[in-house]
Order: structure tokens, then C-alpha cells, then sequence
């Protein structure tokens, strides 16, 4: 289990590529080396968020399916 997160950013209800857009505006108010749990249901935006986190050049540390369409996403901040 990762540490605790330093934000919490649900996104429930949203699809591609809002899930990014909101999860990258998120990252960019954090400091570096925090870490943004991103709470998502829409399955196509797992794959997506996670794989633009890392283009962005943050660090997937965790993806989780949590519950039957429910996934969270810790990512921690880097210099990206």
C-alpha cells in the first residue's frame, strides 16, 4: 500500500480526455514529490490518464481496479 495521498481528485462521471485534462491541471498545483490520487469509472481513461502521466513525466506508482468499474490512480509529481 502506497502512502497517504496529498490530494484527492474524483473523477467519477467524467470520460477521455477530460479525465487528463482535469488530472494534469491537478498535477501542475502540487509540489513535487506529492502524490494525486485520481478516482475513476470510465475504463477506456485508466489506461489513458495513467499512460499521459507518464508522458507528462510524473510516476504511476499505483493502478487499482477498486470495485466493478471503480479505479484509482496514484501518481507522484515530478519535474515533467
Amino acid at each position: 500500500m502506497t502512502s497517504c495521498p496529498d490530494r484527492l481528485l474524483d473523477l467519477r462521471g467524467e470520460v477521455c480526455p477530460y479525465t487528463f485534462v482535469k488530472s494534469k491541471l491537478a498535477m501542475e498545483d502540487m509540489g513535487l514529490g506529492e502524490l494525486l490520487e485520481v478516482i475513476l469509472d470510465f475504463p477506456p481513461a485508466v489506461k489513458n490518464v495513467a499512460r499521459s502521466m507518464e508522458m507528462e513525466g510524473h510516476e504511476v506508482i499505483e493502478v487499482q481496479q477498486v470495485a466493478a468499474k471503480l479505479w484509482r490512480i496514484i501518481v507522484r509529481k515530478n519535474g515533467g
